[in-house]
This record gives structure tokens, C-alpha cells and sequence, in this order.
């Protein structure tokens, strides 16, 4: 059966018999873990993006939108972790089976959250470095810290999900491209004759606005004459 109308016959049948808030209910096998999953996200969803529909259940801690390795576009799912488990509940009931951009979301909990492929091999050569064979994963130094998916990865930008983004501060300068406005180079002359062209438009438009309205009174006058004569 699919998933995401089993998930829903399970809530609907909790409902029905009463059983949501308890110890019955099938939420309590994760009551542990503040990891959900997030699936058949739209592709051209960012972590921005699933961190805004999935904070409406809770605070987040941290987020792992999965990117193919090769080209760093996203591949449709994501694990969110919530500061309070009790969020998982809310996003699992709420969101799966709701539509984003045409997709049916599918939101579930994750009993056991495992690393990344490659923060799990970079901590693996750090034991091995170090000789300490009895260390697990959940007990690996920094690794499940906000942000530990990103680690050592080329971001896009400098934001992080530490250090967020203010939408409505002035553009640095130094965020201008430099490929834009080389060294010696520039787009003055074509920024003049942007100018110029609009400014001829304008002046195109006020000449065919004047010229209307010197019509429109001519009628006046004719139609004045007529009712006179």
C-alpha cells in the first residue's frame, strides 16, 4: 500500500477510536527521535524553502536536503530534525499527503537518523587516526551539530544554517560580480544610451498624450459649433 494513504488510515483510525495523545498510539515508537523525512519534495525546493513549510510545526535544529553528488541539485527528499520531538507528531499528521508546487509531500518520522555517506567516511579516517574503535556514530565528536551535512561542503553562498540571511539589508558591495563590471572595463555607454532611450520614450508618450488630447478638445469644439448652428 502507498505510504502516504497508509500513514493517513493509521491517523484516521486513531482519531476514530481515540487513541491520539496516548501511549497507544503509533507515534510513541518514536517519541525518542526529533528526526522526520520529508519526501517527494519539488526539485527546485531549496533548504530555505522545506525549513518554511516545515517550521509551522515546530522550531528546527537542522536540516539534510539530500543533493546528487555531482551536480548539487536536490534529489527530492530531506531530513529535518526539530528542537521538540513532539513537532514530528505535527508535521507527520499535518503534511503528509499535502500538495507543494503539484507533489503529494510524504512526511514520516526517522527512528534512527544515520550520517551522511561522507561525514560518515571523514570520521572514519579520523578514528582510524586516532585508534578509537569504540566510538559510534551518535557519539562522534561535532558531527550531529546544526549544519553537519554541510560540513567542509562548497555552499552557494556564505549563509549557513547558523548565520541566516537578512532579505531586507542593502546589497554589500563587495557581493557586486566582479565579472559583471571588470577591471577596466565598464557599461557606461550602454547605461547612457538606456537613458537616452528612455527618456525619448517619455517623451514620445507626453507628445502622443498631448497630441490626443488636442484632439479630443477639437471634437469638443466641432460638436459646440454644430449645436449652435
Amino acid at each position: 500500500m502507498n505510504v502516504i494513504a497508509e500513514i493517513q488510515r493509521i491517523n484516521d483510525l486513531e482519531l476514530e477510536k481515540g487513541l491520539t495523545h496516548t501511549s497507544a498510539s503509533w507515534h510513541t515508537k518514536y517519541k525518542d527521535s526529533a528526526w522526520v523525512y520529508a519526501g517527494n519534495l519539488p526539485l527546485n525546493l531549496t533548504e530555505g524553502d522545506v525549513l518554511c513549510i516545515l517550521s509551522q510545526y515546530g522550531e528546527i535544529e537542522d536540516i539534510h536536503l539530500v543533493r546528487d553528488g555531482d551536480s548539487g541539485k536536490s534529489r527530492g527528499f530531506a531530513f529535518v530534525k526539530f528542537e521538540d520531538a513532539r513537532s514530528c507528531v505535527l508535521a507527520v499528521d499535518n503534511l503528509t499527503g499535502s500538495q507543494v508546487l503539484g507533489r503529494t509531500l510524504r512526511v514520516d518520522h526517522v527512528e534512527n537518523y544515520r550520517l551522511p555517506k561522507h561525514v560518515q567516511e571523514k570520521e572514519k579516517k579520523k578514528i582510524s587516526g586516532e585508534n578509537d574503535e569504540c566510538r559510534s556514530d551518535a557519539s562522534l565528536s561535532g558531527v550531529l551539530e546544526p549544519g553537519h551535512a554541510y560540513k567542509d561542503q562548497k555552499l552557494a553562498s556564505s549563509y549557513n544554517i547558523q548565520s541566516g540571511q537578512d532579505l531586507f539589508a542593502a546589497p554589500k558591495n563587495e557581493e557586486r560580480k566582479t565579472d559583471q563590471y571588470p577591471i577596466g572595463k565598464t557599461d557606461m555607454g550602454d547605461e547612457k544610451e538606456e537613458r537616452k532611450r528612455r527618456k525619448d520614450l517619455r517623451a514620445q508618450k507626453r507628445k502622443e498624450k498631448e497630441e490626443h488630447a488636442r484632439r479630443k478638445e477639437e471634437r469638443k469644439r466641432r460638436k459646440h459649433s454644430k449645436h449652435k448652428s
